[in-house]
């Protein structure tokens, strides 16, 4: 199949086309003359910037090290390798703590599924130290999340509580909860779905059927088919406009392992994930050189898939991290307008008609007594139009003290 898709990279930096030839090498692969040129012309210090933002200096510093090239000041190989070293250690004491939380939650009847972290690292990279993570990320059903939240305390973890809900619109609108250990310094996000809606969810015990057992340790521990893999991880970068190169690098690492193209495409189908696939696709394909084959054709016919690769070119010409804000306004309003295009039709009307739902605003704006909160549905629009009333008002006082 032909590889010619419309994405350009070209205006992309020096630094950032450098990570990504050195990120497309195999093992055999030459140094060739533009790399050789992009190699002597590079801003190092961008370059590490680069490598630290994207999370790939653990696979940056392992081509490094076979590569052998000329012109790779020793200070970066150092500064790589040092990194890779505490990134080693993280991945080993994550490890070993889902190791604890997969025997914690087995042995007290409860199902999970480790959706990333070093289980995800072994079958990817096939080896723990060579892809970052700062938290483990578990699936279990809705069912179980208070025994879940209950055990997680009971072993020291405290819960971050900044869900703010109401009429139980935390189910649908959110799709985790984090805990922090304080001494062991280790986050934990317990997910009742895969992503948040109004994105069409597979069902947990249709994941259960289809899960893989890590052969990372001993222990059963549990994590996504490969197919489940692929859909979880495309929705997950997708969401965050692939701001980090990591999670493409994670579906290149995928695509080198038997997919089963057929049952792949029925469930993307199934679940409207069809034109983000094939983003996915689209972006590896001109970032990593990725050739496109037969089998992914129907993934790439819907000119969303695209047009969608193409808008999440500004996450890749920006270093911009979406988990810290507050954004720039230039951002935050992208990011907006790039979120609602990824939705289907459908999608886009479910989300409309979610605004017809009370929010937790609606009761800090208007208290009521529990049993009387079915009364925000015919209260809010009136009580949306007195919030954007009592902003204007203050931003217009604001404005009259500045003068």
């Amino acid at each position: 199949m032909n590889n010619d898709v419309t994405l350009h990279n070209e205006d992309l930096s020096d630094e950032l086309r450098l990570m990504l030839s050195i990120l497309s090498m195999d093992n055999k692969a030459e140094i060739t003359f533009d790399l050789q040129e992009l190699l002597r012309h590079a801003d190092w210090d961008r370059f590490i910037e680069l490598a630290r933002h994207h999370r790939v200096f653990p696979s940056l510093n392992h081509k490094l090290q076979k590569l052998k090239a000329n012109g790779i000041p020793v200070f970066v190989s150092q500064l790589f390798q040092r990194d890779y070293y505490r990134n080693t250690l993280q991945m080993l004491t994550l490890s070993g703590e889902m190791e604890q939380l997969a025997k914690l939650f087995s042995d007290n009847g409860i199902r999970s599924l480790f959706l990333k972290g070093p289980v995800i690292a072994a079958d990817l990279y096939g080896d723990v130290s060579l892809r970052t993570s700062c938290d483990l990320d578990l699936l279990i059903p809705i069912d179980d999340l208070e025994r879940t939240e209950n055990l997680l305390l009971s072993c020291g973890y405290v819960k971050d509580d900044y869900i703010l809900t109401v009429l139980n619109d935390w189910k649908w609108r959110h799709h985790h909860t984090s805990f922090m250990h304080p001494d062991k310094k280790i986050k934990v996000e317990v997910h009742w779905r895969l992503n948040p809606a109004p994105a069409k969810e597979p069902k947990f015990e249709d994941l259960w059927e289809r899960r893989r057992q890590s052969s990372l340790i001993s222990r059963p521990i549990y994590y996504l088919g490969r197919e489940d893999l692929f859909m979880f991880l495309v929705s997950h970068g997708a969401r965050h406009g692939w701001s980090r190169l990591r999670w493409l690098l994670d579906i290149k690492q995928l695509l080198e392992q038997k997919v089963d193209w057929t049952k792949l495409i029925y469930l993307l189908r199934k679940h409207q994930f069809s034109h983000i696939g094939g983003q996915a696709l689209l972006l590896i394909a001109r970032l990593f050189a990725v050739p496109l084959r037969e089998e992914m054709k129907p993934l790439l016919s819907d000119r969303r898939a695209e047009w969608s690769a193409e808008d999440a070119m500004f996450y890749v010409h920006r270093m911009i991290n979406l988990h810290n804000p507050p954004l720039s306004e230039e951002v935050d309003r992208y990011h907006r307008k790039y979120l609602f295009g990824l939705l289907t039709i459908r999608q886009k009307i479910m989300f409309l008609a979610s605004f017809l739902y009370p929010y937790p605003e609606d009761a800090k704006t208007l208290p009521l007594p529990k049993a009387l909160h079915f009364l925000y549905f015919p209260l809010r629009p009136f009580i949306w139009g007195w919030r954007k009333i009592r902003r204007g008002s203050a931003k217009q006082a604001g404005k009259e003290l500045e003068k």
